[in-house]
């Protein structure tokens, strides 16, 4: 079976919304937009292409899709070590508004998008990576259908915006595969899905 990993920077208090651009997504008034840029050094960077270094296919919702379909096939392996890697991964889409996709390697996701992703694990291939798509992510934990989990955990507090563990978020247990930490303070822990919630 697939594993669904989640790679996703957040705040402390767990905000997702437009982590990598000020442009990214305002909605409902949001105006910290990039808010993780300042924490990117040499470390993170060295980070994510460890997270990124196998083989994967993505599952992004469409805002995130239409965002990456906008920037990544105009991107080079020289200004960007990952644009390569990206570009040619599949990318599966979950949308009902979209009609076309134009980005190489990319599928629409037909019909009841829980069963596609439930067919998409059963199936032969690589680790089926979720960026972003704060709304499409809730759907996935909302079914459990979430394996593991990359967090980029920053050192600040918003109060407001999109989060991670928002309306979809279930009863679930986690167990800790491993955690580093980022000369800026970023914790990149890595969350691995166990079982059932103890109680004491």
């Amino acid at each position: 079976m697939r594993k669904l990993i989640v790679l996703t920077f957040l705040t402390l208090d767990g905000v997702m919304q437009s982590d990598d651009g000020p442009e990214v997504d305002p909605s409902g008034g949001f105006t910290y937009g990039g808010w993780s840029t300042p924490y990117f050094d040499d470390f993170l960077e060295q980070t994510l292409a460890e997270h990124q270094s196998a083989p994967f296919d993505f599952v992004l919702g469409r805002k995130t899709y239409e965002q990456f379909a906008a920037f990544w096939p105009y991107q080079t392996s020289e200004t960007f070590p990952l644009a390569q890697r990206i570009n040619h991964a599949r990318k599966y889409v979950a949308s009902t508004t979209l009609q076309k996709l134009d980005w190489n390697n990319s599928t629409l996701l037909q019909g009841d998008v829980v069963q596609a992703i439930q067919q998409l694990k059963q199936q032969d291939g690589p680790v089926l990576q979720v960026s972003g798509s704060s709304h499409f992510l809730q759907t996935l934990l909302s079914h459990d259908l979430v394996d593991e989990l990359y967090l980029y955990i920053c050192p600040i507090t918003l109060g407001i915006g999109k989060r991670v563990f928002g309306e979809g978020t279930i009863p679930a247990a986690f167990s800790l595969r491993d955690v580093k930490a980022s000369p800026r303070g970023v914790v990149i822990a890595t969350y691995e899905r166990t079982g059932d919630v103890q109680t004491g």
